[in-house]
């Protein structure tokens, strides 16, 4: 019987099929830009103050996610955050957490804090609510992966009716747990009347997963888009992949957001999301037990487009602090937050002069 290794390799001429694809054509649509808030954490900002970052670099939408506001559960401040978007001219949507419990018997209270999230989100006038299945895999229960996507859909169905009437939708993120494939499924067994896609373009390496394939998987359930980028590269033990500024990876943005248009709602809105500071992580890609029990089901296709990636990337080895180490994050955190900002304006700088993205900066 092959191994895992010799599968892989012998996907090489459909890899570079893919590699030797020509460029996509840009979709003509003006898409709408906006930032992730996760991704200036370190500045420790309050709702207003990233509200009022968003006017000053006139972008089009805010994605509150993970809001560090000492507000965050009051209704009174739901009202303001509601208040401020609408006077700023800012589209908004926000984030909640991850929905499996570490045991069926915290299934309940799942539901509660969900349900409680949706209220926030309703008060605070967003148009959809992002989840996760879980944070990544190493976080999932014990038990297989269809276990976990069917305890996924009941917990949404279990909102179903509140989301409705509070003129909302749900996206699932694409996170660190489930390839994208699995995540539809997820998606489509719970109902795409009040369940979508929020879609991330730097969690798919971190599943062995090429962002196209993502693109392409999760783009016509899509409510939110979201772009972070990754070198991801070739060592003799697997797959190493990191997040970097926009522009500086492995991808073909142009290319993604050039897919994405031609599927995607014309309502989606596009963000600039960069999470950098962290070490490369490497896949063990050439591990049997890698795929039999975090990927089972994988399909061979996606695992060729993907080792493609990985032959044309190289390490990133710009200096850089890494925060993930807590003697650097706790000592160096002055250095950390003047590093977030330069990647967050060096991201939008691409974003707007090489992936032709937003509107209001142009006036």
């Amino acid at each position: 019987m092959p191994t895992r290794r010799e599968i892989l390799r012998s996907s090489l001429g459909l890899a570079a099929s893919f590699a030797l694809q020509s460029p996509l054509t840009a979709a003509p649509r003006q898409w709408r830009l906006g930032i992730n808030t996760y991704c200036l954490r370190f500045w420790n900002w309050n709702d207003r103050q990233l509200i009022d970052y968003c006017t000053k670099e006139k972008l089009d939408a805010i994605f509150l996610q993970d809001s560090l506001d000492a507000g965050v559960m009051k209704p009174a401040h739901w009202a303001e955050v509601r208040a401020w978007t609408k006077d700023a001219g800012l589209h908004l949507e926000t984030g909640g957490s991850a929905l499996l419990p570490k045991t069926p018997e915290g299934a309940p209270q799942s539901i509660a804090t969900l349900r409680q999230n949706i209220e926030r989100a309703k008060g605070m006038g967003a148009t959809m609510l992002r989840a996760l299945l879980a944070s990544d895999r190493y976080s999932m229960p014990e038990g297989p992966v269809e276990q976990h996507v069917e305890t996924g859909v009941k917990i949404l169905r279990a909102v179903r009716q509140q989301v409705l009437d509070a003129g909302l939708k749900i996206g699932i993120e694409n996170h660190k747990d489930i390839q994208a494939w699995r995540t539809r499924q997820l998606i489509e067994a719970a109902g795409t009347d009040f369940v979508g896609s929020y879609l991330d373009t730097g969690n798919p390496v971190f599943v062995a997963e090429h962002p196209l394939t993502t693109i392409e998987e999760l783009g016509p359930v899509a409510l939110s888009f979201h772009l972070r980028d990754s070198v991801v590269y070739e060592l003799p033990e697997g797959i190493a992949v990191q997040w970097v500024p926009l522009g500086e990876g492995t991808v073909d943005f142009k290319a993604l957001v050039a897919r994405a248009a031609e599927i995607m709602a014309p309502q989606v809105h596009i963000y600039c999301k960069p999470i950098t500071a962290r070490p490369p992580v490497v896949l063990p890609v050439y591990s049997d037990e890698f795929w039999t029990k975090w990927f089972p089901g994988a399909r061979s296709r996606d695992l060729a487009r993907f080792e493609a990636l990985a032959k044309r990337g190289r390490p990133w080895n710009k200096p850089h602090l890494m925060a993930d180490l807590p003697e650097v994050r706790d000592k160096y955190m002055d250095a950390l937050k003047i590093q977030q900002m330069a990647h967050m304006e060096q991201s939008l700088q691409y974003c707007r002069k090489e992936l032709n993205l937003g509107v209001r900066w142009r006036a």
